[in-house]
């Protein structure tokens, strides 16, 4: 069966091996999660679950929705929605992703995903919203060169030439240029899970993890083992 669960990031730390050796570790909040849809090729045309994590409050709604086209709860979810999770015999969640998986059959609907589905030793790659470091010059955005620091020197952590002058009298698409850092879907793979706490639902991983605290971190069964 593979594994994959929704996870928030708590921050790191370190622990120690048997022999000594001191591991930096990430520790997350691994679920539980709650599988609020089993997708099948023949109803759906691929196979896949979907999992509910976080709780989410309800507002209380129109029961029966008359004088307006959608109800929602101030979480923004839709009566549809709620009826998504009840369904499931769940309550609202939060976060709601999908696993397309071979073997979603052997999962049910409304079954617990908890950290114990991984045990020591596991590789597994790590999904996050990385930190948004806001507006950052092409040295530190791209690792560029600065200029000279001398005295008289008017060039010190500009980009530098763009292209060439009179041919072909434009910058090229794609070139580095300074702009919006961070802030994007990273993915770091081969991480190795050191380890579970299965009583209170907690991973630690050997290594950072991309995202900030709290931040919803997706981990997978590694797609890319390192021989």
């Amino acid at each position: 069966m593979k594994k994959a669960i929704l996870t928030t990031k708590i921050g790191m730390t370190q622990i120690f091996a048997e022999d000594g050796s001191l591991i930096p570790v990430t520790v997350l909040q691994a679920g539980p999660c709650v599988v609020t849809q089993v997708k099948t090729v023949e109803n759906d045309g691929y196979s896949a679950i979907q999992v509910g994590f976080g709780e989410k409050k309800d507002r209380v709604v129109n029961k029966d929705g008359k004088g307006s086209k959608k109800v929602y709860n101030r979480h923004g979810a839709t009566k549809a929605e709620q009826g998504h999770f009840k369904k499931a015999g769940t309550t609202s969640k939060e976060y709601v992703r999908e696993f397309r998986f071979e073997n979603a059959d052997e999962y049910s609907l409304g079954a617990e995903i908890k950290a114990d589905i991984f045990a020591n030793g596991d590789k597994v790659d790590a999904t996050a919203i990385s930190k948004g470091k806001g507006f950052q010059g092409a040295i530190k955005r791209l690792g560029q060169s600065r200029g000279p620091m001398k005295h008289g020197s008017k060039f010190h952590r500009h980009q530098g030439s763009n292209g060439a002058c009179s041919s072909p009298s434009r910058v090229f698409k794609g070139k580095g240029m300074p702009g919006h850092m961070g802030s994007v879907k990273v993915t770091v793979r081969n991480l190795e899970v050191v380890r579970v706490d299965a009583e209170k639902n907690l991973l630690l991983v050997k290594g950072a993890v991309p995202g900030s605290k709290k931040a919803l971190v997706t981990i997978k069964e590694t797609t890319k083992a390192e021989c």
